[in-house]
């Protein structure tokens, strides 16, 4: 698959994940159940979880390297608001269809860099990293558009290590969760999130190691381990 298929085919997952969890019309800035949606909060609030993952305190664990798999599943938690703002932004400003969206993407001026093969980062970089995570965060918090964020994107996924294919194959599987989520009581707070003390991203992450699954793998999957919860 192309980079711009992938990219096209997570819009389409994402535009029918939020229509599931959100209701139809999301779009114009309200859940059906009448909740306000903020979609840059919700990328600087996990931009900051996202820095959580780098060893940045002084004071704490000072020889402990960054959890780069755990930094893996927080970008793309992030990438899952960074689409649902340019969603909502081009159907509130009509500029046209997902299409739309996948072809001003592709013109990003990292998209290139993005789609090569990833450079595993050094662990001595992470404060660096993490100041480029806090420059994503502060272009959120000022409210800044679709397109800028998107390049905030791939410019820290790409310091990060991870690429269109990682991106993909993540993004996929936690779509697939999300919904799982949603469909076991996530939005009523009946839903476990630790599965036999051990966090559902991470259950995800170590089904995804043991080889390539499809979306229906996937979601069989997780409801066998969700079955065994003690």
């Amino acid at each position: 698959m192309k980079p711009a298929e992938m990219i096209l085919e997570m819009f389409r997952l994402q535009q029918k994940l939020n229509d599931e969890t959100n209701g139809k019309g999301w779009e114009k800035g309200y859940t059906k159940q009448g909740r306000i949606i903020n979609w840059n909060r919700c990328i600087y609030m996990e931009c900051a979880e996202l820095i959580d993952s780098f060893n940045w305190k002084h004071w704490k664990d000072i020889d402990i390297a960054p959890d780069w798999d755990n930094i893996t599943i927080e970008l793309v938690d992030i990438w899952h608001f960074v689409m649902s703002l340019g969603l909502e932004f081009y159907y509130n400003e009509k500029l046209g269809t997902a299409e739309d969206i996948v072809k001003e993407i592709s013109d990003s001026q990292y998209f290139d860099q993005f789609c090569l093969d990833p450079v595993k980062p050094d662990n001595d970089d992470a404060m660096l990293i993490v100041s480029v995570i806090e420059h994503f965060m502060k272009d959120a918090l000022d409210a800044k558009p679709f397109y800028k964020l998107s390049d905030d994107f791939f410019e820290t996924a790409i310091q990060c290590g991870v690429n269109i294919d990682t991106l993909y194959k993540y993004y996929v599987a936690k779509n697939v969760l999300n919904k799982f989520r949603q469909d076991n009581g996530y939005k009523e707070g009946t839903y476990q999130k630790v599965w036999n003390g051990k966090e559902d991203n991470v259950v995800l992450s170590e089904m995804l190691e043991k080889g390539p699954m499809g979306i229906e793998a996937i979601y069989v999957s997780l409801q066998t381990e969700y079955a065994r919860l003690s």
